[in-house]
């Protein structure tokens, strides 16, 4: 009966893992993004239920940012931000890739800024205008 207990302590889920390891706050959202198709197990869209094994490499999106990990070490256990790093590693091409995404975003913002100011109901009428005259 003891083997079977430690044996249980190394299988680990997906989901549970992804929550330990604090890329989704609860383990409710990382099972969503699993099922919603934004998190690949080893180059093949996930389950929750997948046992999670060290060197296993892990694609997962958040919000805009796409990353890449190796798995190395498995834990069920939620720790401080410091600790659960600890357990994955980052490929290089993953942060080359968001730092150029990144680079990208901030570049568009720059090109097409934000006005200072909301429009007020006059210049809002103007703009509607001007929006709706046939070219």
């Amino acid at each position: 009966m003891k083997a079977k207990a430690t044996q249980d302590d190394d299988a680990v889920r997906l989901d549970k893992w992804l929550w330990a390891a604090r890329f989704y706050k609860t383990r409710a959202l990382a099972r969503e993004m699993i099922d919603g198709g934004k998190v690949h197990y080893n180059g093949q869209r996930g389950k929750p239920s997948k046992i999670v094994e060290i060197n296993a490499e892990i694609k997962l999106r958040q919000g805009n940012e796409e990353r890449t990990v190796v798995v190395l070490a498995v834990t069920a256990q939620r720790r401080g931000a410091s600790e659960a790093q600890q357990i994955y590693q980052e490929t290089e091409a993953s942060i080359a890739n968001r730092e150029k995404m990144a680079l990208a975003r901030k570049m568009n913002a720059l090109t097409m800024p934000h006005p200072d100011r909301r429009p007020d109901k006059k210049e809002r009428r103007d703009l509607l205008k001007f929006k709706s005259q046939p070219q």
